[in-house]
């Protein structure tokens, strides 16, 4: 039997230009293929652009009306079951719209206060957990993860940075061929941390740590243990009390099993062990944890937006460490600490098995935007959140496109011990979710 790649890294990994993050359901981030390591060079890119001054466009009834003809194009086109988008701007009023279906089964509409898993977003809430403990003393972003978890290969080289920024060369467990079998085998199945590294430290260090770029969810999972254990407490605790509480999250859950708040929308995915589509609503998120595993819905996400960009949790100096965006191989495209900054848009993308979002803001115009939709099935080699984002940007910001590479737009080496696929990044394009969307590193991008 084949198995699919796409499968794999689509869940939780994230582009290396767009950061998609692609993981198996339970990692966050979704990524189909594996992103091509980017090396720091002296020639390195252009930093992404700023927002300063951009104008942004009244969302009167003909903008709306042309925003709702993009949307439904892009559904066609890439066959997606349902999809909700919200756009803000101060002044400029709101388009806040759902289509298609929540369930493909009962015909159920798709709805805006619907709960959806959003994958590599997760990324985002455990990064700020780990960045709050920094402001408070409790480590240091050049702590090497060997002060905290034993067993990491070269972990005392191995940097907290280098980890939230995806450089610390370590393997990408989703991208592990045992665990593919083991995930799509039995995709209730829960997973536990220790689970997930075992996969990734079977393989050797890809690159000497802090040289390249490559989206990995193994180095989220390290840093869940990290905020673990230097919080005290869960880490899905610990988010709720520091994160979601103080943000004013009332919608969104970090599950410890594969329990879905009610009502959510039903995830249609191709990653599947016999290649069809099927429903994976209720597939065990454990997999993908600190890297993939939560829910929101659009409400949340929008509040989610403007506090993860703006550090409004953190110090300004924290803040300001977290926005720093080392090289990455996509103009107009950069990874800092679990945010992506592309083409000024600053957030991040999520796939797994089943669902994609999309969760950026645009500082200048303080605008936000939010894509909610319920299939990961790439289309032309890309994410459809990445599709829907393009689309949407396009008419109101031209001069800000979110934009990742399609997949297979820039070589995405895959090593021997990758299954065979047809690899979609989610996260990074390199890792379809963060450059494409999606994720490039195995079901979670």
């Amino acid at each position: 039997m084949r198995y699919s790649r796409r499968h794999w890294r689509t869940v939780c990994t994230v582009a290396v230009t767009a950061g998609l993050l692609v993981v198996p359901v339970s990692s966050g981030v979704a990524v189909t293929t594996t992103p091509p390591a980017v090396t720091a060079a002296s020639d390195t890119p252009s930093p992404p652009p700023t927002s300063t001054g951009t104008a942004f466009p009244e969302l009167d009834a003909d903008l709306s009306a042309r925003l709702d003809d993009a949307v439904r194009k892009v559904m066609s086109e890439a066959n997606v079951p349902g999809v909700t988008v919200g756009l803000w701007a101060p002044g400029k009023g709101s388009y806040v719209r759902s289509f298609g279906v929540a369930d493909k089964t009962t015909g159920e509409r798709m709805d805006p206060d619907l709960f959806l898993r959003i994958g590599s977003e997760t990324k985002t809430f455990t990064v700020t957990a780990l960045l709050e403990l920094v402001d408070q003393g409790k480590v240091g972003l050049d702590d090497p993860i060997s002060r905290y978890v034993d067993g990491v290969p070269s972990g005392d080289r191995i940097t907290l940075r280098e980890l939230a920024g995806m450089r610390s060369g370590l393997f990408n467990y989703s991208m592990d061929e045992d665990f593919f079998k083991a995930l799509t085998s039995d995709p209730e199945r829960p997973f536990t941390p220790q689970e997930l590294l075992d996969y990734a430290f079977k393989h050797p260090l890809q690159f000497e740590p802090g040289t390249q770029f490559e989206y990995s969810n193994t180095n989220l999972i390290l840093l869940g243990l990290v905020v673990e254990q230097a919080g005290g407490m869960p880490l899905d605790e610990y988010v709720q009390r520091n994160v979601l509480d103080p943000a004013g999250l009332r919608h969104t859950v970090f599950p410890t099993d594969a329990a879905f708040p009610s009502p959510h929308a039903h995830g249609y995915t191709d990653q599947t062990a016999s290649g069809r589509t099927e429903d994976a609503t209720d597939w065990n998120p454990s997999w993908g944890w600190a890297a993939g595993a939560m829910i929101s819905n659009l409400h949340d996400l929008r509040i989610w937006a403007p506090v993860l960009a703006n550090g409004t949790l953190l110090t300004p100096e924290t803040q300001a460490e977290r926005l720093k965006t080392g090289p990455a191989i996509v103009p107009g495209a950069g990874y800092g600490l679990g945010i992506f900054n592309v083409q000024g848009w600053l957030g991040h993308n999520g796939s797994l098995p089943g669902y994609e979002s999309l969760t950026i803001y645009l500082p200048g115009p303080k605008a936000t935007l939010v894509v909610l939709l319920n299939t990961d099935t790439v289309h032309d080699g890309q994410q459809p959140s990445t599709l829907f984002g393009r689309a949407i940007t396009e008419l109101v910001t031209p001069r800000h496109v979110f934009d990742l590479p399609a997949e297979n737009s820039s070589p995405s080496p895959s090593p021997s011990s990758t299954p065979p696929s047809t690899a979609v990044p989610r996260s990074p394009a390199p890792s379809a979710e963060w450059a494409s969307g999606g994720a490039a590193n195995g079901p979670v991008r």
